[in-house]
């Protein structure tokens, strides 16, 4: 009689022990478990749609941002880059045939006149060759003027002209960029590409590096790789121009059973559900549950009656996606699933992770349940003590 109320005390000990553990909701975890996300949606008086993902599904969003650069930025023609303009700065070197010249001291044979620049009217001015009219006329056509004004008080001179970052035609060059500053567009750098290279090319990711160009009131945004995968993509360049070049800023969280808890950068221009587990380290072997992949957004309005099959929605509609991995093309559906900017993934633990937290708060390891059971025998024999119903 002893030995079975020992026995039965010691499960009921057990069963004490662990269902008031379990009851109590104290125990450590990631976040919400799945019949709590599903006690959230919309059917259930809660204010967000919860939806299986499907083929349907992810054609309705894979919505990207796109980025491109208008007709008008793209229409444009190359410049004659060699034809100076009023605010452009040139760069004079003038050597004379002479010992004593009008410009070289008696040093040296050379004069070097740097930063001239290109007034309003279009007009720079040269000492004894007098003021002369630069912009609309070539760096070889300014040379020839020269030339042919100082050669008539000094013999045989030679002059060279080039122009130099400016006011006018130049584009100036920021950001992820070798080498930020004012260029000139000469005739190798007549176009985007031919510009950025000049400027050492871009010093983050190509997979993620994005170009603005800034034109007046206009500018367009493009991908680095677009430059060379859509040739129309690589624009003439205008006098003026502000390019900027970074890093894509798109971002997703990752939270719940997965290897990593942060917020996590675009590693590419499109991500899918499977690229971005991938990337915080995949799901947690001995706690995530594989049915339980969420993906929460912000859908807005259109997508929304899209998925939804309704055209009763105002606004941007709080969605739930879920992922099912172990259905037989759960994987294929994740592939496919797109992630965008701001997407909070979130994995749920599985039911038995639980269940080891209950037993592991009780033994302090999850195989060392003898014990609790030697802790409900030593119940058990203070139970039948004498005095008790022992004999």
């Amino acid at each position: 009689m002893n030995r079975t109320m020992s026995r039965w005390a010691r499960s009921a000990a057990l069963l004490l022990a662990v269902s008031a553990i379990a009851s109590c909701d104290v125990l450590p975890r990631s976040g919400p478990n799945k019949r709590e996300i599903f006690a959230g949606s919309v059917q259930q008086q809660g204010d967000a749609f919860i939806i299986s993902v499907n083929d349907r599904v992810t054609r309705a969003t894979s919505v990207l941002p796109t980025l491109g650069f208008t007709d008008a930025f793209k229409n444009a023609s190359v410049v004659g880059s060699d034809v100076i303009q009023a605010g452009d700065t040139l760069g004079l070197t003038i050597w004379e045939n002479v010992d004593d010249g009008l410009l070289a001291s008696e040093t040296s044979s050379s004069t070097i006149l740097e930063e001239v620049q290109v007034d309003g009217a279009g007009f720079i001015f040269v000492p004894y060759a007098g003021r002369i009219k630069a912009a609309g006329n070539t760096t070889e056509t300014i040379r020839r003027i020269i030339t042919r004004k100082l050669e008539q008080q000094t013999p045989d001179p030679q002059v060279e002209v080039r122009r130099e970052a400016g006011d006018g035609s130049t584009v100036s060059i920021v950001g992820a960029v070798g080498g930020q500053g004012v260029y000139a567009i000469e005739r190798p750098t007549r176009t985007l590409s031919a510009m950025l290279a000049r400027a050492g090319g871009v010093t983050v990711l190509p997979e993620v590096a994005q170009i603005s160009v800034i034109r007046g009131q206009h500018r367009g945004k493009i991908w680095f790789q677009d430059l060379y995968e859509h040739p129309d993509m690589d624009i003439a360049l205008r006098g003026g121009d502000r390019i900027l070049i970074e890093e894509d800023t798109r971002a997703f969280v990752a939270l719940g059973a997965t290897g990593a808890q942060s917020r996590v950068p675009f590693e590419s221009q499109t991500l899918s559900a499977v690229e971005a587990i991938a990337q915080v380290g995949g799901l947690i072997a001995t706690a995530a549950d594989p049915t339980g992949v969420f993906i929460f957004r912000n859908e807005p309005e259109e997508i929304a009656e899209t998925v939804l099959g309704r055209q009763d929605l105002r606004g941007a509609q709080r969605m739930v996606y879920v992922l099912d991995l172990t259905e037989p093309n759960g994987l294929f559906l994740a592939r496919d699933f797109a992630i965008r900017d701001d997407d909070l993934l979130y994995v749920t633990e599985a039911p038995f992770t639980q269940w080891n937290k209950t037993i592991a708060a009780l033994t302090g390891t999850l195989g060392a349940v003898t014990t609790v059971t030697s802790s409900a025998d030593s119940i058990s024999t203070l139970a039948g003590g004498p005095g008790l119903g022992g004999g």
